[in-house]
């Protein structure tokens, strides 16, 4: 059994275009949330990419280029999102933490900081392709789920723009289900059309040793985030087994 690296560490994904995007009105009240908790707990802050990462995306899909030109693009995104966020997070300890200094949380969260670095795992040109698609297929919630692995955390938290996981977008479909808790199988075998997570997850998540469970709140709502750091059983969770 691999030892658990940072256990107690809460690694948090900002949602790249349920949150980001929105501005300040979403944006700056989670920060608050999140410095607020920083007192009890370590966090540190994986950033989405959002609508310019779909954007380059398509425009490179278009051009016919390969997988790993839309990771290394769609990467850099992500880390200007996570600049973004480590700029309003200063006056509170935020600070980016670019791949190579990754070793260095433990001085991090030591010195009272908030760690913040974009959410792409490092495949960059080596992703590999999707059958069905350019797109890569491991973004920037995978590098969420991967770090909270490796870190030995027990969850990762999801911030996004809806109460969790439903049985079909909430946005478009007023009739669609909440789903409170599900397991990574369960949820793979509904094949919901519209799922709030990447779908490699469901894949990742049943072979984690330490990362056991998924967790989706609404970070439009107040005081979802604080619940979620606090390790309360808010939004949805997906877990590794049923």
């Amino acid at each position: 059994m691999t030892i658990r690296v940072l256990p107690d560490t809460r690694v948090v994904k900002i949602g790249g275009q349920s949150i980001v995007d929105r501005g300040a009105s979403a944006l700056l009240p989670i920060l608050d949330e999140i410095a607020a908790a920083r007192e009890h707990c370590d966090i540190l802050i994986c950033a989405g990419g959002g609508t310019r990462a779909r954007s380059i995306y398509s425009l490179a899909t278009d051009l016919r280029l390969p997988t790993g030109i839309l990771a290394a693009l769609g990467a850099r995104v992500a880390i200007q999102n996570a600049r973004i966020i480590t700029t309003l997070l200063a006056s509170r300890g935020g600070v980016f933490v670019e791949p190579e200094q990754f070793q260095d949380l433990p001085a991090f969260f030591r010195s009272g900081c908030i760690p913040v670095m974009g959410g792409m795992p490092p495949y960059g040109y080596w992703e590999m392709r999707d059958p069905d698609s350019r797109v890569p297929p491991h973004r920037t919630d995978a590098g969420t789920f991967l770090t909270a692995e490796y870190l030995g955390s027990e969850r990762a938290i999801f911030i996004k723009d809806e109460d969790g996981l439903f049985t079909d977008d909430p946005k478009r479909d007023p009739l669609a289900a909440h789903i409170p808790t599900i397991s990574a199988s369960t949820l793979a075998e509904m094949d919901i059309a519209d799922v709030v997570i990447e779908r490699a997850l469901l894949d990742y998540l049943p072979r984690a040793v330490w990362c056991r469970e998924l967790q989706i709140v609404n970070g439009l709502r107040r005081g979802e985030v604080t619940k979620a750091l606090g390790l309360e059983r808010n939004g949805s969770f997906i877990t590794a087994e049923g």
